[in-house]
């Protein structure tokens, strides 16, 4: 079992930066692809970015690459989403989510909300 805390959100202007951050709980932190979601007001929840496990590999949606970052640090059982040259369409709430290695994102935090000014 994996429990998610997210924190970090806020309001900030166009062209800024804010960096997410997901606590995790459970001691195998380290074998959990770990990702971000997004959901904004009257549209699907979607998929921002993700930090596998297998070969340290990442992947992006198409409309953050090269805006959005993800770390994580397995010490501090964390994963952070560093955003920057935000915009407003950027405004959501984000879900930090984890997936065992061959599984399905089965573990969601509670969300955190981000929201742009233009």
């Amino acid at each position: 079992q994996v429990q998610l805390v997210e924190s970090g959100g806020g309001l900030v202007q166009a062209g800024g930066s804010l960096r997410l951050s997901c606590a995790a709980s459970g001691r195998t932190f380290s074998s959990y692809t770990m990702g971000w979601f997004r959901q904004a007001p009257g549209k699907e929840r979607e998929f921002v970015i993700a930090h596998s496990t297998i070969g340290g590999s990442t992947l992006y949606a198409n409309s953050v690459k090269g805006r959005f970052t993800i770390s994580r640090d397995n010490a501090k059982n964390t994963v952070y989403l560093q955003m920057n040259s935000l915009k407003p369409e950027d405004t959501a709430v984000y879900y930090c989510a984890a997936a065992p290695i061959s599984g399905s994102w089965n573990y969601w935090g509670q969300g955190t909300q981000v929201t742009v000014s233009s």
